[in-house]
C-alpha cells in the first residue's frame, strides 16, 4: 500500500492495531500480525475510493472505539459510521497514506 510518509503510517497502524514492522530499506516496510500480512511503500501518491482505488477494510467488534482511536491518532474520518447490508462501517485516511475502512456486524 502506498504512503507519502512511511514513518507516520507505520506509527499510526502500529498504535492502532499493534502491528510491528520490518523495514526492507528506506522505502518499504512489512507487517504480519499472525492473521494478516502486508506492507507499505514510499510513494508520492495514495488513493481513495473517489480516485478509484481499492478499499482495504479491516474488521473490529468495537467500531465506535476504533473510530475514536483513529481520530486520536491523527487519522481523518472520510465517512462517518453508516449501515450497509451485513453490518456497519466507517472510512478514514491514515496519516501519510490512503483510504481504509473498518467494519463490524450490526
Amino acid at each position: 500500500m502506498p504512503s507519502r510518509d512511511l514513518g507516520a503510517t507505520k506509527k499510526f497502524f502500529g498504535d492502532l492495531f499493534g502491528w510491528k514492522f520490518v523495514d526492507y530499506g528506506p522505502d518499504y516496510a512489512s507487517f504480519d500480525d499472525g492473521r494478516m500480512a502486508g506492507g507499505f511503500y514510499a510513494a508520492s501518491k495514495t488513493a481513495g475510493t473517489e480516485e478509484g482505488g481499492a478499499l482495504i477494510v479491516f474488521y473490529h467488534t468495537d467500531l465506535a472505539g476504533v473510530m475514536a482511536e483513529v481520530k486520536k491518532l491523527g487519522g481523518e474520518i472520510v465517512r462517518e459510521i453508516f449501515e450497509f447490508p451485513g453490518g456497519r462501517r466507517f472510512h478514514f485516511r491514515a496519516p501519510g497514506s490512503g483510504e481504509f475502512a473498518v467494519w463490524s456486524e450490526k
